[in-house]
C-alpha cells in the first residue's frame, strides 16, 4: 500500500528568541516577535517528503491550524516539497485558547476526509511543549501510533518505528493507519531551495475552519497565570564534607 501522508505544522515563536512574558501575567509576548516552523514539524515534513522520493507515499498534505500568519509556515512546508496545504484558519483570539485536543479533532476530520492513512507530527511543540497532539489524534481515530521516532520504515502495511525512550531505543511493529511523531534523531531536514520556493508559490492551499469541519474549539483548560521560572539562587562554598553534611541538615535536606 502507497501511504498518502498528512504532516502537521504549526508556527511558533522561533527558537532563538528569548521569551518575555506580559505584563499582565496572560500569555507571553509574539506581537513583533520573529516565528517559524516549530523544528520537530521541520523534521516530520522531511520524513513524508523522503517516502515521497523513495515512492512509499503518493502525497503529502500540510496542515496548520492558526491565524492568517500560519500561512507563512505552510508556504515553507510546500517549498521543502509538500505537494499541498490545508489552512484550517482559527482566529487569534480563539487560536491562544485552543489545545492538543482541539488540533487531534482536526487531524482526526482532515484524515478521513483526504482518505490519508499515515499522520506525522512533530513529537512536541516547542511553545507549549505539551507532547500530546499525537497521542490524542491517534486515540480519536483509533490507529497505531509510534510516538518519538529516531527511524521509520515503511514495507507494505507494515510501518517499523524506531522509538527514543528513556532507557534507549525500543523497535516496534505498527499496521497502517497510523500516527508518528517525530523525534530529534529522525533526519536532518532540508533547506528550501530559490527553485522550490518559486514553485511553492502555485500549490494549492486550502482554507477551512473548525466549523466547516464539525469540530468544538471550546476547551475545558483555562490558563490562570504566566509567569517568568523563578532566578536561581547565588550558591554557597562549603570546605569538606563534614560541613556539607551539616548544611543539608540545618536546611532540613538530610
Amino acid at each position: 500500500t502507497m501511504a498518502r501522508v498528512l504532516v502537521g505544522v504549526k508556527r511558533v515563536i522561533d527558537y532563538a528568541v528569548k521569551i518575555r512574558v506580559k505584563p499582565d501575567k496572560s500569555g507571553v509576548v509574539t506581537e513583533g516577535v520573529k516565528h517559524s516552523m516549530n523544528p520537530f514539524d521541520e523534521i516530520a515534513v522531511e520524513e513524508a517528503i523522503r517516502l515521497k522520493e523513495k515512492k512509499f507515499a503518493t502525497e503529502v498534505i500540510a496542515v496548520t491550524c492558526g491565524p492568517t500568519q500560519s500561512q507563512e509556515t505552510l508556504r515553507t512546508a510546500l517549498a521543502m516539497g509538500a505537494d499541498r496545504g490545508i489552512h484550517v484558519e482559527i482566529p487569534a483570539d480563539d487560536y491562544v485558547k485552543t489545545g492538543p485536543l482541539q488540533i487531534s479533532k482536526i487531524f482526526a476530520k482532515l484524515a478521513e476526509q483526504e482518505k490519508a492513512n499515515l499522520i506525522i507530527l512533530g513529537k512536541q511543540a516547542i511553545d507549549g511543549d505539551n507532547n500530546q497532539t499525537a497521542q490524542m489524534t491517534a486515540a480519536v481515530l483509533d490507529w497505531a501510533q509510534g510516538t518519538f521516532a529516531s527511524e521509520l520504515k515503511l514495507e507494505g502495511e507494515k510501518l517499523t518505528v524506531v522509538r527514543e525512550v528513556d532507557g534507549g531505543l525500543e523497535t516496534i511493529d505498527l499496521k497502517m493507519p497510523a500516527v508518528v511523531s517525530a523525534d530529534l534523531r529522525l533526519n536532518e531536514p532540508r533547506y528550501a531551495t530559490l527553485p522550490n520556493i518559486m514553485k511553492a508559490k502555485k500549490k494549492k492551499v486550502a482554507k477551512l475552519t473548525a466549523k466547516d469541519l464539525g469540530v468544538d474549539l471550546a476547551s475545558s483548560i483555562e490558563i490562570l497565570e504566566v509567569a517568568d521560572p523563578p532566578q536561581r539562587l547565588a550558591g554557597i562554598k562549603v570546605e569538606n564534607t563534614e560541613e556539607l553534611v551539616g548544611k543539608l541538615k540545618e536546611a532540613g535536606l538530610v
